[in-house]
């Protein structure tokens, strides 16, 4: 249903709201994948190893899950609107300060304050919408942002590679920069404060940190957050690993695995605008243990397919997977803070923080391997597919 309205509060409408929000919440994973291509000329660039160059996404992640618990409950505390163009802010001077990185400790070092800049972005998104919204009509809106935030971490890779076209690894994060400049400068102009001053919490951080126990005391809230996490882990694990095994274990040309990448954005899009129609049919809950249920097939397909080295067992199994998470990612929030509109900034904060945490460790698992045959990817995948499943059904109802 959607949240009364209080005197004080300004609901912004229409296409704009989802727009600027999309973008706000693509901004984190536009940072963590966009430069992806750009790792080999990096390492020669700066004279480091792959896997040095690799550190700075990790520092990326865990930049991104400080922001989000820092400026959450800030969001409670002082409203939406000053923490999201601060963020911004910050984020746009510190991509060009990261273009123009002369050494590798440099860089790692501007990427965990990147990504704590940028770690704001989806947490007051999400806070935002709960503020405006909630049940049904809540999940029926992060559906339209999904167009948006849920297509960037699929996309990006695709958009570095169109960079690294026309100039070096230093014009993506250049690129980044402006992107943030002119977010920031439409935030500012547009973006009304949606938490009226009588609902925000009062007395200083420590006082509003502490309003998070009764979430980790909430089963239900708990179980789609862990769940949700889980989920993301399943696809940054394919976002962090498809190449090596698409490309350097099954031959695929850059330009193939960019089409590839295209068609999986489609089954997203898709899938999340489903979602958004068939909301007031089934309802939350159920749509999305059927997004995990066939995120569970996926991940036996991909099983299957990689031990068998069947292609297109393989394409197939990361279509479905990919398609799973516009269904799913929407219904799991809405329902994860719906009971939470008094702290939705604290609460938001805690999710948008285990998210990249769960994802980066999930991820790493699947290096554990033989990379290229694809098995590791696909077990990593499959395990964590049932692990949502099996938090949401034991732990929410």
């Amino acid at each position: 249903m959607v949240r009364p309205v209080t005197r004080t509060e300004v609901r912004p409408k229409g296409v704009l709201l989802i727009v600027m929000l999309g973008f706000v919440s693509a901004i984190g994973p536009l940072s963590i994948d966009m430069y992806l291509p750009a790792f080999p000329a990096i390492a020669d660039d700066l004279g480091v190893s792959a896997a040095q160059v690799q550190l700075s996404l990790t520092a990326c992640l865990v930049g991104s899950a400080l922001g989000g618990l820092v400026c959450g409950p800030l969001s409670d505390k002082w409203g939406r609107r000053r923490p999201a163009i601060a963020g911004l802010t910050a984020y746009a001077i510190l991509s060009f300060l990261i273009a123009f990185s002369p050494s590798a400790p440099v860089l790692i070092g501007l990427r965990v304050l990147q990504g704590f800049a940028g770690g704001t972005g989806i947490v007051v998104a999400r806070a935002i919408v709960r503020d405006l919204y909630s049940g049904v009509e809540a999940a029926r809106f992060y559906s339209r942002l999904t167009l948006i935030y849920g297509l960037a971490p699929i996309l990006a890779p695709s958009l570095g590679s169109a960079v690294l076209r026309f100039t070096s690894w230093h014009g993506i994060f250049v690129a980044l920069g402006v992107l943030a400049t002119l977010l920031t400068l439409l935030l500012a102009w547009r973006l009304p404060e949606t938490l009226p001053v009588e609902n925000r919490t009062e007395g200083g951080l420590g006082r509003t940190l502490r309003l998070a126990g009764p979430l980790f005391r909430d089963r239900s809230f708990v179980g789609y957050t862990v769940a949700q996490g889980f989920a993301f882990g399943a696809l940054f694990t394919y976002l962090s690993n498809s190449s090596f095994v698409l490309q350097d274990g099954y031959g695929l040309s850059p330009t193939m695995f960019g089409l590839l990448f295209g068609l999986n954005a489609v089954g997203l899009t898709l899938t999340s605008q489903l979602n958004a129609r068939l909301l007031n049919r089934f309802g939350t809950r159920p749509l999305l243990l059927a997004a995990l249920a066939v995120q569970v097939v996926s991940g036996v397909v991909l099983v299957v397919s990689a031990l068998a080295g069947a292609l297109i067992g393989v394409v197939a199994g990361l279509f479905l997977l990919v398609c799973t998470i516009g269904m799913g990612q929407p219904n799991a929030t809405a329902l994860a803070l719906d009971g939470h509109a008094d702290r939705a900034g604290t609460a938001a904060a805690v999710m948008g923080s285990l998210q990249p945490a769960m994802a980066g460790a999930l991820a790493s698992l699947a290096g554990l391997g033989a990379i290229g045959t694809g098995v590791p990817m696909a077990v990593v995948i499959l395990g964590a597919a049932l692990a949502a499943l099996v938090t949401v059904v034991g732990l929410t109802s």
